[in-house]
């Protein structure tokens, strides 16, 4: 059986980056977000990277590292209002932008890891999500093509592994991870707790080994993006 632990998350990610490539991240918000492998994908000082996710972070904290330090020439995304340097930079035109619906967004990570190149979908018809796409009727109604997402590396944060990289999510963590971790040609988790393979209940676990080539247990920091207080 392949070794799939690995003691850190810079060891997770060595030899996997180079310039260019295609990141898909796991999380919502903070939720979720594998917040020490983004760290270690800055320390690398990989640049020019297309990074798929639902948002880009906070300015001092996910992907707003990334940002930060200009190592992102462009994101793929569909919320990304909290970050201020995000949009300094779109509206400077120093960041290429390509936004998606979120259901769209999650359907197609979810389409790359099933193997399936593109779908219709009727979300985004008549406005400018539909320009340049092709659009073919069904039922007397008009959809618009929308390609799969298949990223170079895909970066998620579970709860618990084991050793063959089954993975389970707790609540709302799990959002985007299950489809960004089936959809990269190479998955690296980051877990809080790692068990013998046998030990999970086969029931409960939401990505299976099979999608994961790498884990790494850390310790989640676990920041608040909003904090309300009555």
């Amino acid at each position: 059986m392949v070794e799939k632990i690995y003691d850190s998350p810079a060891q997770a990610l060595e030899g996997l980056c180079k310039p260019g490539m295609t990141v898909a991240v796991g999380g919502f918000g903070l939720c979720g977000i594998p917040e020490q492998l983004i760290i270690a994908l800055r320390d690398t000082g990989v640049t020019d990277l297309t990074v798929i996710s639902n948002n880009a972070g906070v300015d001092d904290w996910g992907l707003g590292l990334l940002l930060q330090t200009r190592q992102i020439r462009k994101m793929v995304s569909s919320y990304v209002g909290e970050n201020e340097e995000f949009e300094r930079q779109f509206m400077a035109e120093e960041l290429e932008v390509e936004f998606n619906p979120q259901g769209t967004l999650a359907e197609r990570l979810r389409a790359g890891g099933a193997g399936i190149a593109g779908f219709y979908t009727r979300t985004g018809v008549g406005t400018v999500i539909a320009e340049g796409k092709e659009h073919k009727q069904f039922d007397g109604h008009q959809y618009i093509l929308e390609e799969g997402i298949v990223a170079d590396l895909s970066l998620v944060k579970a709860y618990k592994a084991d050793t063959s990289g089954n993975l389970i999510y707790r609540k709302t963590a799990r959002n985007f991870n299950p489809m960004v971790a089936s959809c990269g040609r190479i998955t690296v988790a980051e877990v809080e707790e790692i068990v013998e393979t046998g030990t999970l209940d086969p029931d409960q676990v939401h990505t299976p080994g099979i999608y994961v080539h790498r884990i790494v247990q850390t310790e989640s920091e676990k920041r608040i993006e909003q904090r309300t207080t009555l």
